[in-house]
């Protein structure tokens, strides 16, 4: 079983992160090294990410949570998550695939309406509801919710 520690992120680890968030194909828009935590081994290689992402003031999305493929099943998403939802403002919204949905329930998040949502996820479901025939999205996207 492969040891790691959480960190906050460096600057150092930007390219990582990004680099990773690309690898494992999600949004890699609004990535802003200071609000993420790393998973690292012992050595400092970086296997996982996720941050905090702030939209507005009362706005806060779970997010950006990768893990590099080899090194998933070992808790490293688990230890993250609980890191940033231990340390976030509630709500707490997220967006995920389909297949996450129950991955993330374990935590309470909960899908909501788009009438429960805050501007910025009534667009993006908007948008995605638009172009999920022109996009691969394995059953859609949700928007999730922590109280």
């Amino acid at each position: 079983m492969t040891e790691f520690s959480l960190r906050p992120a460096t600057v150092d680890d930007f390219s990582a992160i990004r680099e990773l968030i690309r690898k494992v194909h999600i949004n890699p828009t609004g990535l802003d090294w200071p609000r993420f935590v790393v998973a690292v081994d012992r050595s400092g290689k970086m296997l996982g990410c996720g941050q905090l992402k702030v939209h507005d003031k009362d706005v806060i999305e779970l997010a950006s949570i990768a893990v590099i493929p080899e090194y998933r099943y070992l808790g490293i998403a688990r230890a993250i998550i609980e890191k940033l939802t231990s340390k976030a403002p509630r709500p707490l919204y997220l967006t995920c695939r389909f297949a996450l949905r129950p991955f993330y329930e374990k935590w309470g998040f909960r899908v909501i309406k788009r009438s429960e949502m805050p501007c910025y996820f009534r667009r993006l479901d908007r948008l995605t509801s638009l172009f999920s025939p022109l996009v691969r999205l394995d059953g859609g996207l949700f928007i999730m919710r922590l109280l």
